[in-house]
C-alpha cells in the first residue's frame, strides 16, 4: 500500500473509532482538511524521492570509474572525455644455441621486453600513449606519441611510433608467432619520429596510413646519426580486407596490401664509421654489416606487397621486401638492392580462431575444471638476400658478412588465458657465402645457426 493510501485509511481508522454522536459537519470538514495537509505532504515526499534518485543517477554519470580487469587498470571520468590506462609486457626468454663449433651465442635467460604502457584519452578526441621498456641493457623510450581522433576515419598521428610498411613488424609484440620477428624485418623501419594521416574506411574494409618521419632507420637498421642529411622519408600503406563485415566466413579473414617509403639527400658527415648497422638472425646475430666508411648517399626507396589469410583454427601470413639505396665508400659509390620473403603458418589445436592480432583461449588454463587453455602449431619459412655488389665493390667483408641467409622456424604455443602465454621453438638459419670467398672461421656464419628458444609472457 502506497504512502498516501496509508495515512489516509490510518486517519479514517481513528475518527471512525469515536462514538457516532461526535460525528458533526465541523468535525468532517476538519477531516477533510487534514487529509488535504496529509496529501500535499506525500506529494512533497514523492517529488523530493525522484529528485534525489535523478540527482542520483546525474552523480552516476559524472562520478570517476576506476576498473580492473585481464584489460590492465583503467581510470576515467564519468562522461568517458578523460581516460587514462596502464598496460604492461614482460617476456621472460631463454635462448640456446647448438652444434655452432664456437661461434655461438649466448646462451641464457633474458628479460626480452618490460614495458608499462600508459595510454588514454584527453577531452574525447585526442589519445595519447607512452610506452618505455626496461628490458636488455638499457632503458628506452619505444612509444611517445599523440593522436587526434577527429573519426575512425581521419586521425592524424604524431611523435615516436612504428612506421606503417612492414607487416610482421606492425604486429603487437606480444601477438608475434615466434620470440623473434623474421629476416624480412631486417629490410623494413621499426619506430621513428614523425607526422602520419591514417584511418579506418567502410568499416574497416580500408585502412590507409601516409606519414613523413626523419628515415633513421631507412637502410640497414642504421641509427639516427646514421640518417640523411636535409631530407625525410616518406612513408605509406593501404591495407584491404574486402570480406571483413560480409557474410561469407571463408573470406572474412582474408587481407591483402601493400607498405612503403621513399627518401634520399646527402650522406650525414657525422656518420664517421658510415652504415656499421646491419642484418640479424633468429638468434640476434649479426650475420651481415657494412664496412667502416659506407654511407646513405641519394635516393633509397623499399616496396612490401603483404597478405594475411585467417579462418577458423587456420592462419596464414606473407610478405614480401625489396630494399633500393645508393650508397657511397669513398670515391665508389653503388645502387644496392637486398629482398627478402617470409611465410609463416599457424593451426590452433584446441580450435580456437586465429587472428592477426592474436589468440583468445576458449577455455582458459584450469586443471581442477579439466580446462588446458588453448594450443598452437607454428611454422615459417624465411630468406634474405644481399647485393652482390655489396661484396664486389667494397662495401661489405666476404669473410664475415653472408651474401645471402635462409631460416625455417618450428614451434608450439601454450595461452594458459588471455593475459598468460608459455612457447618453445626451434630456428635453423643457414647462410650462403659470396660466390669464392671462405668465411672465417671464427664468424657465425662459418656453419648453421640453430637455436631452441623459451618464453613466459604476461601481458595485461
Amino acid at each position: 500500500m502506497k504512502l498516501k493510501q496509508l495515512l489516509v485509511a490510518t486517519l479514517l481508522g481513528s475518527q471512525i473509532a469515536r462514538p457516532v454522536f461526535a460525528a458533526d459537519d465541523a468535525t468532517i470538514e476538519a477531516l477533510k482538511q487534514q487529509i488535504q495537509e496529509l496529501d500535499r505532504k506525500v506529494r512533497i515526499l514523492e517529488r523530493q524521492r525522484e529528485n534525489d534518485q535523478d540527482s542520483a543517477v546525474a552523480t552516476a554519470k559524472t562520478a570517476p570509474r576506476i576498473s580492473l580487469g585481464a584489460g590492465g587498470f583503467s581510470f576515467s571520468s564519468g562522461n568517458s572525455n578523460f581516460v587514462a590506462q596502464l598496460h604492461g609486457l614482460v617476456q621472460f626468454d631463454n635462448r640456446s644455441f647448438f652444434a655452432d663449433g664456437g661461434t655461438k651465442g649466448n646462451d641464457g635467460f633474458l628479460i626480452r621486453r618490460a614495458r608499462p604502457i600508459l595510454s588514454g584519452t584527453v577531452f574525447h578526441d585526442f589519445d595519447f600513449q607512452f610506452t618505455p621498456d626496461f628490458g636488455g641493457s638499457s632503458v628506452q623510450i619505444l612509444d611517445a606519441y599523440l593522436n587526434y581522433r577527429y573519426n575512425p576515419a581521419f586521425q592524424l598521428q604524431a611523435g615516436k611510433f612504428k612506421s606503417p610498411v612492414g607487416l610482421e613488424q606492425l604486429q603487437s609484440d606480444q601477438g608475434t608467432s615466434f620470440n623473434e620477428r623474421s629476416l624480412t624485418t631486417d629490410l623494413v623501419p621499426n619506430r621513428d619520429l614523425g607526422v602520419a594521416l591514417k584511418g579506418d574506411l567502410f568499416g574497416g574494409v580500408a585502412s590507409y596510413a601516409a606519414g613523413i618521419f626523419n628515415g633513421s632507420q631507412d637502410f640497414a637498421g642504421a641509427t639516427t646519426n646514421l640518417s640523411f642529411q636535409d631530407t625525410k622519408a616518406f612513408v605509406g600503406r593501404i591495407f584491404f580486407q574486402p570480406w571483413k563485415n560480409s557474410d561469407l566466413n571463408a573470406l572474412r579473414g582474408l587481407g591483402f596490401g601493400v607498405g612503403g617509403s621513399y627518401g634520399g639527400g646527402h650522406p650525414n658527415t657525422n656518420a664517421a664509421t658510415g652504415l656499421t648497422s646491419g642484418y640479424t638472425t633468429d638468434g640476434q646475430q649479426k650475420f651481415f654489416s657494412y664496412s667502416a666508411g659506407v654511407n646513405a648517399d641519394g635516393t633509397q626507396w623499399r616496396i612490401s606487397p603483404q597478405a594475411y589469410y585467417y579462418y577458423g583454427p587456420f592462419g596464414l601470413l606473407g610478405e614480401y621486401v625489396i630494399s633500393d639505396a645508393q650508397v657511397r665508400k669513398g670515391t665508389t659509390s653503388a645502387t644496392l638492392q637486398n629482398n627478402a620473403w617470409e611465410i609463416s603458418g599457424s593451426w590452433l589445436l584446441t580450435g580456437e580462431d586465429a587472428a592477426y592480432a592474436g589468440v583468445t583461449p576458449l577455455h582458459p588454463f584450469d586443471p581442477r575444471n579439466n580446462k588446458w587453455g588453448a594450443w598452437q602449431l607454428v611454422v615459417r619459412y624465411a630468406n634474405l638476400d644481399v647485393d652482390d655488389n655489396a661484396f664486389t665493390k667494397g662495401f661489405a667483408s666476404a669473410t664475415t658478412s653472408a651474401s645471402a641467409a635462409q631460416a625455417w622456424s618450428v614451434g608450439i604455443n601454450w595461452y594458459l588465458n588471455k593475459n598468460f602465454r608459455a612457447n618453445a621453438s626451434f630456428s635453423r638459419t643457414i647462410f650462403d657465402s659470396y660466390p669464392g670467398s671462405t668465411p672465417a672461421a671464427t664468424s657465425i656464419i662459418a656453419r648453421p645457426e640453430n637455436v631452441l628458444f623459451t618464453r613466459l609472457q604476461l601481458v595485461f
